[in-house]
């Protein structure tokens, strides 16, 4: 009884954090709530006129222990370019776990069920990244349309990536970077969200879109179509 009236008194768990968010939040136009269950908040914004949208919360994926960060973003893709980044670390995991599903009579076949992140790794290539030595350590990459994936993260989001690798994602923490059903999404394992992690993510997150804005999504598409027909 006495924890409980602890917790009353105390208010939502992390409110003194999260009003640092809020006031982060404020500073850059962005707009900031908390979540109904209050265990997390969601942040909004705007790229280029398109709006994207930042949760912090409980995990929606299995592989990830502990609290989530979780950002996605409307581009009108077509539904058939999905295109996954992964730590390396996640993406060897995942296809332990995919293949110990099927060698132990567990499934016989992938549905709907099991998280696109598993069922792409058994229903699409790897995309070559020998030119990506930096990158290749630390980052998988699968693709309905690898020439597509391949011109979307030779660039700037490399980079981004490689600076990640050794700051927001030391340790080789649980991350995914992808598009699926028109729209880019970020996953990740977050502990705490503290305002430093979270512009870094931003980085990462604004980058993966604009890069694929910078390659102009005409061209992008044509090369998808032209490689899926």
């Amino acid at each position: 009884m006495l924890e409980g009236l602890k917790r009353l008194f105390a208010g939502p768990a992390g409110a003194a954090e999260w009003a640092d968010v809020s006031a982060w939040a404020q500073r850059r136009g962005y707009g900031f709530k908390r979540a109904r269950d209050a265990e997390g908040f969601v942040v909004d914004g705007r790229l280029e006129g398109l709006p994207w949208r930042l949760e912090w919360g409980p995990p929606q994926r299995g592989y990830i222990e502990g609290p989530e960060l979780r950002l996605r973003m409307e581009l009108d893709l077509p539904s058939d370019m999905q295109m996954l980044v992964l730590s390396r670390s996640l993406m060897d995991l995942l296809e332990r776990q995919t293949y110990e599903r099927f060698t132990q009579g567990m499934q016989t076949q992938i549905d709907s069920a099991t998280p696109e992140e598993m069922r792409w790794l058994v229903m699409f290539p790897k995309v070559d990244l020998s030119g990506q030595r930096a990158l290749r350590p630390h980052f998988g990459v699968v693709a309905s349309v690898p020439e597509a994936a391949l011109a979307w993260i030779d660039g700037p989001l490399a980079g981004l990536l490689v600076d990640a690798a050794g700051g927001l994602l030391k340790g080789d923490l649980p991350f995914v970077l992808m598009t699926l059903r028109g729209r880019t999404y970020l996953r990740m394992r977050l502990a705490e969200p503290d305002t430093e992690s979270l512009a870094a993510a931003l980085a990462i997150f604004p980058g993966g879109a604009r890069a694929l804005l910078g390659l102009g999504l005409p061209a992008l598409l044509a090369l998808a179509a032209a490689i899926l027909a």
